[in-house]
């Protein structure tokens, strides 16, 4: 198999991020030998043609052209790293030096399930893109697949920075919490300033996100497996604290 099979237009090959790309390779990468072919310069030949290589591993040869090579190359390595960074490559334990790589139990799944590798896919998070108040634990638990209790930390946090920036009593809890903190009148948080509609809809933002995704775990088991939904409700923290 070879990476052109997968993806034959190096331009669709130069638009994906480098965990689309990781991806996309495992099926490649979870047919090859283990003995010698598992290292990225080896990779890096076999991809961008080299014509000994052509001439002795048909079956592996690479199809792009020769012009945006510097590119390509640029593009695999980075999906290799990628892939390392996740621990779905893993050092091989018959060699020393750490050079030579085999795939994780997780990318030998991937690599075999398309629904799986694009559910891989969408399970990304920024932790750049966190608060520094919740960037690790929640980052953490996003990725461990614990999305409901992501979600959860997220969200009391939220209530936590509110409470405290408003000046508010431990007893002011949840919905009411945000009501009263966002109130386009007396509200502590609320920006005056903002016209009536405007004030009223930043309440309803707040108090909607509380009773959405903190209030009912807070009560009971709810499931969340959407990765999706629960990295747009742990981004939003961003915005929440920037406030």
């Amino acid at each position: 198999m070879r990476l052109s099979d997968l993806i034959p237009d190096h331009e669709v090959l130069l638009a994906l991020e480098p965990d689309e790309l990781g991806l996309r390779m495992l099926p490649m990468l979870d047919r090859w030998p283990r003995h010698d072919n598992l290292q990225l310069s080896t990779l890096l030949i076999i991809v961008l043609g080299h014509p000994q290589v052509i001439a002795q591993t048909p079956t592996t040869a690479g199809q792009y052209p020769q012009g945006p090579r510097t590119q390509i190359a640029e593009a695999v390595t980075e999906a290799w790293y990628w892939l390392i960074g996740t621990a779905l490559l893993l050092p091989d334990p018959q060699y020393t030096g750490g050079l030579m790589m085999v795939l994780s139990r997780k990318a030998r799944q991937l690599a075999k399930e398309p629904e799986r590798r694009s559910a891989y896919g969408g399970r990304r998070l920024n932790r750049e893109a966190l608060h520094q108040a919740i960037k690790e634990d929640v980052w953490s638990l996003f990725h461990r697949g614990k999305y409901d209790t992501a979600v959860f930390e997220a969200m009391k946090a939220v209530e936590v920075s509110v409470r405290a920036a408003a000046r508010l009593s431990d007893k002011d809890l949840g919905v009411p919490l945000m009501r009263k903190a966002f109130d386009k009148a007396t509200g502590a948080l609320t920006d005056q300033t903002m016209e009536e509609g405007e004030r009223e809809a930043r309440a309803h933002l707040f108090a909607g996100a509380i009773g959405s995704y903190k209030n009912p775990h807070s009560h009971r088991n709810v499931t969340l497996e959407d990765a999706g939904e629960a990295r747009k409700s742990s981004c939003w923290l961003t915005t929440s604290f920037a406030s």
